[in-house]
């Protein structure tokens, strides 16, 4: 038995113990045991003499050398067009990620196209909703809506399509290089291999039945290709005029373009640490399924610390080099390394930054699942709280907690 002294003494050893761990945290190195390559004091503990691919392990600096603030098992964040195989075909090639080959990815997938000049991505729809950002060349895209209404029109790079699902269209490259691009289906199971072909429809009905639909005798389709074209090599498009006044005839327009230039679009947030563009169904009316941000930073700047309420994001890295952070619950937080043609996820509401770790300007794409695009600072947010109640939760000086940017800007510049 233990009298109350006893229980006293052991109680305050208890919390002295507690006491001298809080002490021996430091900022920028919170957990216990402590974490990262900073308090490896012995040389075994960071070399890595086994077997191993240097030139990939360079890819990935953050995973060889985490920061002492990362902590627990998030799930990994990061895929690739560049490591996925193409199909390869006479007019083009693409290469995918879905949920299959990048389990986090469960809201999207991905797919990365060529076509040649003429190269056709034959006509086809699909039961996800596809949108898309050119990154190359140019590219004439046809789609009809489900009032019936016919719309054609060209593309360039950084231009943005959105077809809704079971919308039928197709895609041609135009001279002089045609063009490539990225497609998100707002499924993270859709792929390029479960797409509804024109085609296989055709090769797949028979005879009398097309005589009948389409009125014609039966021999007008004896030499259908009996096997999907899928992408294949066609003649260059002509005049955008003279296809707009083909598929006219007398049907109506569509209320609202299937096309918007994200790219050349006024940004929804600038300043000399970058910009920000934002497209979603308030100013790209059929997009009603995806919003998307393009993100362009300067080497050095920095996305600030956010979180997205309403949906996952995707990202596509199009250029430069960047290294992302993303929070959780747990406490979870895992660093990660970004090139051109990678892609990152960040699940909803999850809290990340996005750093411009290269020596030239970096540029992403965010693609999210919903109709609007929703974005929460965490700068905003605490500098609309009562700064006593911040300054308690933090210990720091109020007057600091002034000086914080009270109106989400976005990005930020190198400290």
């Amino acid at each position: 038995m233990f009298s109350r002294r006893d229980l006293l003494a052991v109680s305050a050893a208890g919390a002295a113990i507690v006491g001298s761990s809080a002490r021996a945290a430091t900022f920028g190195n919170p957990d216990e045991p402590p974490q990262g390559a900073v308090n490896a004091k012995s040389p075994g503990s960071v070399t890595d003499p086994g077997p191993q691919d240097p030139a990939l392990a360079k890819q990935f600096p953050s995973a060889q050398t985490p920061p002492a603030t990362d902590v627990g098992g998030l799930q990994m964040d990061w895929a690739s067009f560049n490591n996925a195989p193409r199909r390869i075909q006479n007019g083009g090639w693409a290469r995918q990620v879905t949920v299959d080959d990048f389990a986090i990815s469960k809201e999207i997938s991905g797919v990365n196209m060529r076509l040649s000049a003429g190269g056709i991505r034959e006509l086809h729809w699909h039961q996800a909703a596809e949108w898309a950002i050119m990154t190359y060349g140019n590219c004439r895209i046809t789609v009809l809506d489900a009032q019936g209404r016919p719309y054609v029109a060209d593309v360039k790079s950084g231009d943005l399509w959105y077809f809704p699902s079971g919308a039928p269209h197709s895609l041609q490259g135009l001279g002089p290089d045609g063009c490539e691009f990225v497609i998100c289906f707002d499924d993270g199971h859709a792929n390029e291999f479960n797409t509804l072909l024109v085609t296989d429809w055709f090769a797949h009905t028979p005879p009398e039945v097309l005589a009948r639909n389409f009125g014609v005798p039966a021999e007008a389709f004896a030499n259908i290709p009996l096997h999907n074209l899928w992408i294949f090599q066609g003649t260059v498009p002509g005049d955008l005029a003279a296809d707009r006044a083909a598929v006219a005839r007398h049907a109506e327009a569509p209320p609202y373009p299937f096309v918007y230039p994200l790219g050349s679009s006024a940004p929804l947030k600038q300043n000399s640490s970058g910009s920000i563009r934002i497209a979603d169904s308030t100013n790209f009316k059929v997009a009603t399924t995806v919003a998307s941000a393009l993100v362009s930073m300067p080497p050095g700047a920095i996305r600030e610390m956010h979180w997205h309420p309403n949906a996952d994001e995707w990202q596509y890295y199009i250029k430069g080099k960047a290294r992302m952070t993303v929070f959780d619950t747990g406490p979870n937080a895992r660093t990660t390394d970004f090139s051109a043609g990678d892609i990152g996820y960040v699940p909803r509401n999850l809290g990340h930054y996005v750093e411009n770790v290269g020596d030239t300007e970096l540029q992403f794409v965010g693609v999210f699942r919903a109709p609007r695009y929703e974005e929460i600072s965490l700068s905003n947010w605490l500098a609309h709280t009562p700064p006593k109640l911040v300054a308690q939760h933090l210990n720091i000086d109020e007057k600091l907690i002034a000086q914080w940017p009270d109106n989400s800007p976005g990005t930020m510049p190198k400290s």
